[in-house]
């Protein structure tokens, strides 16, 4: 867990008494390529939404193990990342699903070219691009998600990659 105190933090959806949640934690990263200066996005066809890459954390996996494992997985790169790093967190009540996400910056090291999707994440479409910055705010903003699921992370994401353009000065 993450030891920074007082990160931004947002909550989306409400606790519903009368469910009974299970829980996940995961991670996010605004992976950035110093060298072209643009982040990566992933698409998902299916349900028509950006996310940052991140996922789940698996048992007994530290916070910057699965940040490069995951961007590994659905991206091919390499990246570059650390416990400072940690810069927002979202807390989300969807269904039966009580979320917590941690988010970092990441820097990319190595694109590798080849990710390593699951059978869903292909199923779905999912791929990523790079895009300056700002691009990334307005494409997470305006693209309009056919799910419900697109929708919570299109609020969550959005947040992430504003809370990091605010802490770098807006660049």
């Amino acid at each position: 867990m993450p030891q920074k105190p007082s990160v931004p933090i947002k909550v989306i959806g409400k606790m519903n008494p009368g469910v009974a949640y299970t829980e996940r934690h995961a991670v996010r990263a605004v992976l950035y390529n110093p060298a072209s200066r643009q982040v990566a996005l992933i698409h998902i066809i299916k349900g028509n939404y950006y996310k940052l890459p991140g996922g789940g954390i698996e048992v007994d996996e530290d916070h910057c193990a699965a940040i490069k494992r995951e961007i590994l997985e659905e991206t091919g790169c390499k990246v570059s990342v650390d416990n400072t790093a940690f810069f927002a967190q979202s807390e989300e009540w969807r269904n039966d699903l009580h979320q917590i996400s941690f988010c970092y910056s990441a820097r990319l090291v190595e694109d590798t070219g080849r990710p390593e999707l699951t059978d869903v994440e292909s199923s779905e479409g999912l791929s990523h691009s790079w895009v300056p910055v700002d691009r990334a705010i307005s494409t997470i903003r305006e693209v309009q998600p056919t799910s419900e699921l697109g929708n919570f992370i299109q609020e969550r994401d959005l947040f992430f990659i504003e809370t990091f353009v605010s802490a770098q000065g807006g660049k």
